[in-house]
């Protein structure tokens, strides 16, 4: 799996488990228990949305966007990179 792929199901994971202590905050302050079907729907739900943002925001919120190490094979990945001879403009030397 690649990492961005395992960096979104943990992003997942993290938020089904905040969402269940929050679950267990509100029973314990006196909430009433809505049964195991609803709490499951909407764990897997906030699972889903959770795993879906992260992977699709993950080269969006990092600054410098995507590893420069990592490269996933596209051809965006494989664009030149400026060197300092391509970025010197003439005139600046």
């Amino acid at each position: 799996m690649r990492p961005r792929g395992t960096a979104a199901l943990l992003w997942a994971a993290t938020g089904v488990l905040v969402f269940l202590v929050g679950h267990q905050a509100y029973l314990l302050i006196g909430g009433r228990f809505l049964g195991v079907g609803p709490i499951a729907a909407v764990a897997l739900a906030v699972f889903a949305t959770t795993g879906a943002a992260a992977y699709s925001l993950e080269g969006r919120l990092r600054p410098g966007g995507r590893d420069r190490g990592a490269s996933s094979g596209t051809p965006a990945d494989e664009a030149e990179q400026p060197t300092e001879e391509t970025s010197v403009r003439p005139g600046d030397e």
